[in-house]
């Protein structure tokens, strides 16, 4: 029997688990992340050896927006190079972790407040897999992407996201995976290499974001857009932030939260990423 045939046969659900998964939002920044042995990569390889193994993966990626909710439910999602203007080497990885149709099933029936639609075209994004194949290297965990509903408003989002909170319960890993910080129109390019350069706007915004998720206050950053110049300077577009109120949504009032990868790069994006749980 194929090792990744349990997570495939089974139509009901995951059972129970002793203890609630943990829920991260990533930054994923540059897609050279993906090969690249650094402090961000190195940071998410010491994630997934501080955190139980998880059942299956399930990410909220910036980089998949659609009409409606979709969520990939075939046996073995392609490895998707959406980007260009890198090197050879990048498009030449491929990260074949299976999917889980069972499992995408189980997240279709616990969403009440939107149909999701099973989706067998996408695959993973390099919002997913520059971070996962850092994390799971063997590529043996079942890997999904819940696509981010391009029609819907952030108190949408957050309220959807609220629903998949029995797959923590069950062993899954949710992951969102973005950019809180995120202006590619301003990136100061000739300083890409210049530790921890923010422009002043940018490092305040993010204190700000690091402040409200500290505090458990999520309305300010629910309602983003009264933010005021600088949050509308580090969101110009809300596909790279949303993917944070997904991970936001799933924290239990008790639970605590800590950031890593807290830095600025070029200015004009931050890779700080958030545990919960």
């Amino acid at each position: 029997m194929s090792p990744f045939s349990a997570f495939n046969d089974f139509t009901s659900n995951l059972p129970w688990q002793d203890k609630m998964m943990p829920v991260l939002f990533i930054g994923h920044g540059s897609p050279m992340n993906g090969i690249q042995d650094n402090e961000f990569s190195s940071r998410w390889k010491k994630m997934a050896q501080e955190i139980p193994i998880p059942k299956a993966v399930l990410v909220v990626s910036a980089h998949w927006l659609s009409h409606g909710t979709r969520i990939t439910a075939m046996n073995f999602p392609q490895t998707i190079h959406d980007f260009g203007g890198f090197p050879q080497e990048l498009f030449e990885v491929q990260y074949p972790a299976p999917g889980s149709p069972a499992i995408a099933a189980e997240t279709k029936k616990l969403v009440k407040m939107a149909s999701i639609e099973e989706d067998h075209d996408w695959g993973l994004d390099h919002g997913t897999w520059t971070v996962v194949r850092h994390m799971y290297p063997e590529a043996n965990i079942p890997v999904l992407q819940l696509s981010i509903d391009r029609n819907k408003g952030p108190k949408y989002h957050f309220e959807l996201a609220k629903e998949l909170l029995d797959l923590r319960k069950k062993g899954v890993l949710i992951i969102g995976s973005g950019n809180m910080v995120h202006n590619l129109g301003m990136l100061a390019w000739d300083k890409i290499d210049e530790p921890e350069f923010g422009y002043d706007w940018a490092l305040e915004i993010n204190e700000r974001f690091i402040k409200h998720i500290s505090e458990g206050d999520f309305d300010p950053l629910i309602n983003f857009g009264s933010l005021g110049a600088e949050g509308r300077l580090a969101i110009p577009t809300p596909e790279h932030y949303l993917p944070l109120l997904y991970t936001l949504a799933l924290k239990k009032e008790e639970e605590q939260v800590s950031f890593f990868n807290d830095r600025a790069v070029a200015g004009s994006l931050t890779m700080t990423s958030v545990k919960i749980g």
